[in-house]
């Protein structure tokens, strides 16, 4: 039956049917047929079906009947024009909310689509019954409603859930919202507890401002409850029985929270004002509000929570996948599938949650299902203002939280000047996160009392805002005479209050101002899981051999499915061709190589997590990580069941499309994993551009600025085959001018079984540095980029290459030094020219720069003369101007340049043009003459045309 059929007086049938569905499920209903009820509930007869009589009652007469129809019918119109205007306030309540402690616009008293003409009523409905569910018993007169409605969501707190499809959420949402009204019912303790906290807050940026007057601090003050807020959600969360929370957090703010929520000793802070950089700090260190801290809190209920302030540069959002990564981490450290024992929480900005791309990037991940942590509570700290831009002219939304909506999230707006407000929304939104494990945001609408920073001005950009401010009120003054008022405190014990603590930070300050040492370290060394590691590279060989029978082990169970699973047929060639490789002792290729990395380091009980797009089959068809069932589409991961319940887990995942936030997320992921292997790929090496914030500020220098060491691994397929600018070059050259105080390694190697013990050394070695691999793409299936069998079973990877087929090495009268796939041109070359005067030898690791392996090498070519540098890269790229300046160190001779010529451009974006070129270095890096040979564009172009007899 259509149970969208309009109802009349002759189908009763369907009118019962719909009524007794009503009863038991309002919501399984269409909307007009639920207000059609809502109608008739007010008016039916001992719960009698809309229409029924008492038993054994006359039938009324026919003009009764439809008098009462009618007026029943004009009930149920009024009654669904009631319950339209409830969804409205739900919906668009916010609008009118007192929402801005500044009251820059005033504050708006009306919204024409809440306007009761709107929805067909008037001032005769006022005091008339309507069925609500916000009343118990559910009914009340249509001015009792709206002063209901416009308590609970046009207060100071303004809520946005209605864009939510999820009715369980909108329905949980509104079960605890509209009984109460919105507003909060706290009892004096916890009251005095926000007034403790507050007091702090706004004390320690006074303090700072008179003591340190000039110096940059990025003052709270204007939205100092984010202290008490933060306070409530830690303390919500410990009854929760959360054990860990991750936090995430720009500049503004960073020290008091520092302070007054992770408990940093008010005299470290001091220190780092007075200049005393502490004993911690092994590199070159950074500005105070950059710096992270952890430490434990013993929450009311006496259950222990463990704080994490991540460090993060001053690119506001780049440190947001950064948290994400790191308490999924810790979510797998604590087998916390349910992802309830861990908490991330990240503050922002207004201008900067609106404004930057890696906000929404963040968002995104935090569904999927390699990146979910369940559920962030974000805090938007809104000063309503950027350095200078207002509001109007930095977003195009109504709302700096608009762009949450795609997740579809709960979004409250709270009034910064409303403490108890603050508190309340902070303490509903920890329940949301634990109830539904999903993303929750507080807009917290305050202002920023100075300008940028200290020594700002900002009333030359912001001069009615500022003026506003300067007449403002503080938001602890404002609540200390609320509670005084109120009866539950008294002045007396609010300036004790404030006078003991103002005394205790003048006799920290006084006892570091005289101080002449700098302080001992309270978090020393490496702790938790990187206990047993140390922070300095060590050149000490690894042996990474792995036995053949457990090579065959893996092997084989690399190529097996479950029984009744259906492969795609090529894949059945593929596998049983590696099984022949291995038995036969070769040739193994790339792609094998990694799967036997992969293998036996699960063996040997480390984890290997990888993402990227398009990881698990490969960008170039290479890998099939997982195999999908083709006629059911499920997946199997093979490198799971090598040997079920004594290995360490494979995860592998495709993730969404995103450079920056995903490698941020698995940089972060690797701060609190270091025995996992953990690698990033890129779907081709250029796409790290988009990534170049977490590869400049946190990859390449988080160790020296914040003492923080990782292992994670980048896989960038590079390579020149002619694919064009964009699908060439992952940007060596970059990577290489990072390189400095043994930051991280640069690999470019050339053989799979040189890639074989690169990833296993990488965690086998006694520290942990990122490393960046240039992978290959056409050498996936070159038949000389193969290795054999005997080449895994033991050793190492070599930083350098010999040129093995050189038996005579003082008849070489030219030496070539290469990286990466050039050596396979030039190999190819050197066989079909039969020249035994050049030698090929391959530097396999730019940085740490292996001078020994090198000088070594290049040693038994005593009788050279000539000495090239021979790269498929422009002249501007590449190795050669990292190399350069340490080949003449080290030899004490000048290398020759042979390769393309500097250019904008990575690569030309033709394939006929390229060949040319790549003809023409591999012919001058094997050639007669020792000048300096450079490949341009524009002449391999004219040769293309002159061949095509073109002009």
């Amino acid at each position: 039956m259509n149970r969208s059929t309009v109802a009349n007086r002759w189908n009763q049938d369907l009118i019962e049917e719909n009524f007794l569905l009503w009863q038991r499920d309002p919501d399984a209903l269409e909307a007009s047929w639920r207000h059609f009820f809502e109608g008739f509930e007010l008016g039916r007869i001992d719960g009698a079906p809309p229409g029924a009589q008492p038993p054994g009652a006359a039938a009324p007469p026919s003009s009764s009947v439809s008098a009462v129809d009618d007026e029943a019918l004009e009930n149920a119109r009024a009654q669904a024009a009631v319950t339209r205007l409830v969804d409205a306030y739900r919906e668009v309540g916010h609008y009118l909310a007192d929402l801005d402690p500044l009251r820059l616009a005033g504050r708006r008293e009306t919204y024409d689509p809440l306007e009761l003409a709107e929805f067909g009523l008037g001032e005769e409905h006022l005091d008339r019954p309507f069925f609500t569910r916000m009343f118990e018993p559910p009914q009340a007169t249509l001015r009792e409603l709206l002063d209901a409605l416009k308590r609970t969501y046009c207060g100071t707190i303004g809520v946005e859930y209605m864009h939510i499809r999820d009715r369980r959420i909108r329905s949980w949402l509104q079960e605890r919202m509209e009984p109460v009204r919105n507003h909060p019912s706290f009892d004096l303790k916890k009251k005095r507890r926000i007034l403790w906290k507050l007091n702090a807050a706004s004390l320690f940026e006074t303090f700072l401002h008179l003591r340190y007057v000039g110096q940059k601090r990025f003052s709270l003050e204007g939205g100092e409850m984010l202290i008490p807020l933060l306070d409530a959600i830690v303390e919500r969360s410990a009854t929760f029985g959360v054990k860990e929370i991750v936090l995430g957090m720009p500049h503004r703010g960073r020290l008091n929270v520092l302070a007054n929520i992770l408990n940093k000793p008010y005299s470290m802070i001091f220190h780092e004002f007075e200049g005393n950089m502490p004993k911690t700090v092994a590199g070159d260190g950074d500005v105070k509000y950059h710096l992270g801290f952890s430490a434990d809190h013993v929450a009311a209920n006496g259950h222990s929570v463990h704080l994490s302030l991540t460090a993060n540069p001053s690119h506001l959002e780049a440190v947001d996948p950064v948290v994400e990564g790191r308490m999924r981490a810790k979510q797998r450290l604590f087998k916390d599938r349910d992802r309830k024992l861990g908490l991330p929480i990240l503050i922002h900005g207004d201008a900067a949650f609106a404004g930057q791309g890696l906000v929404a990037e963040t968002l995104n991940l935090s569904q999927l299902p390699g990146y979910r942590t369940g559920g962030t509570i974000h805090i938007v700290v809104n000063n309503q203002i950027g350095f200078t831009t207002a509001p109007m002219e930095g977003r195009s939304t109504r709302y700096c939280t608009d762009v949450a909506k795609m997740i579809e999230v709960p979004i409250f707006h709270v009034n910064g000047d409303d403490p108890e407000a603050v508190v309340y929304v902070g303490e509903l939104a920890t329940e949301f996160r634990e109830t539904f494990g999903q993303d929750v945001v507080i807009d917290m609408v305050c202002y920023r009392r100075h300008g940028h920073n200290e020594s700002d001005e900002p009333a030359f950009t912001q001069p009615v805002m500022y003026e506003a401010i300067r007449r403002k009120k503080p938001v602890l003054e404002l609540y200390t005479r609320h509670l005084i008022d109120s009866g539950e405190l008294t002045q007396e014990e609010a300036d004790t209050l404030e006078e003991t603590f103002r005394e205790k930070l003048e006799a920290i300050y006084k006892e570091v101002h005289d101080a002449t040492e700098a302080p001992e370290p309270i978090q020393p060394g490496f702790k938790g899981p990187w206990e047993g590691l140390q922070p300095n590279y060590d050149w000490t060989p690894i042996d990474t051999g792995v036995p053949r029978d457990r090579l065959a082990l893996i092997t084989d169970r690399m190529a097996a499915v479950p029984e009744g699973f259906t492969r795609n047929r090529k894949l059945d060639r593929i596998f049983s061709s590696r099984v022949q490789a291995l038995q036969e002792g070769g040739p193994i290729d790339w792609a094998f190589a990694e799967g036997l990395a992969f293998g036996s380091l699960l063996l040997e009980g480390t984890p290997v997590r990888l993402s990227g797009q398009d990881s698990r089959r490969g960008t170039f068809s290479q890998r099939h990580a997982s195999i999908v069932d083709v006629q059911t589409g499920e997946r199997f991961y093979p490198l799971n069941h090598i040997a079920p319940g004594q290995q360490a887990e494979f995860c592998v995942y495709d993730s969404m499309l995103s450079e920056a936030a995903v490698l941020g997320f698995d940089y972060g992921y690797s701060l609190d994993s270091p025995h996992m292997l953990i690698c990033w790929e890129a779907q081709f090496g250029d796409f790290a551009n988009g990534a170049q914030v977490i590869i400049d500020q946190f990859i390449a220098s988080g160790e020296s600025k914040w003492g923080r060491a990782s292992g994670i691994v980048l896989l960038l397929p590079h390579g020149y085959e002619g694919q064009g600018p964009e699908h060439s070059s992952a940007r060596l050259e970059r990577f290489l001018q990072l390189c400095a105080e043994d930051n991280m390694q640069v690999v470019n190697c050339t053989t799979p079984a040189q890639y074989f013990h690169l990833l296993r050394r990488q965690v086998r070695r006694t520290f942990r540095k990122p490393l960046v691999v240039m992978t290959p793409k056409s050498l996936l299936r070159h038949k000389r980029c193969v290795s054999s069998v005997e080449e895994f079973t033991a050793g190492g990877f070599n930083e350098v290459l010999d040129d093995g087929a050189i038996a005579a090495p003082e008849k070489v009268r030219r030496v070539v030094l290469c990286s990466g796939k050039v050596y396979y041109d030039l190999l190819a070359r050197r066989e079909a020219s039969e020249k035994d005067d050049v030698a090929l030898v391959r530097l396999e690791q730019f940085y740490p720069f292996p001078a020994n392996a090198l000088s070594a090498a290049l040693a038994r070519f005593e009788n050279a003369t000539e000495w090239v540098w021979a790269q498929e890269e422009s002249q501007n790229m590449g190795g050669w101007t990292f190399v350069a300046p340490r080949l003449e160190e080290l030899t004490g001779r000048r290398f020759q340049y042979v390769g393309r010529d500097a250019s904008a451009s990575p690569a030309t974006g033709s394939l006929a043009v390229h060949n040319r070129e790549q003809e023409e270095l591999v012919e001058a890096a094997l050639g007669a003459s020792a000048l300096p040979h450079l490949v341009t564009a524009s002449a391999a172009r004219k040769a293309v045309a002159a061949s095509n007899g073109q002009r």
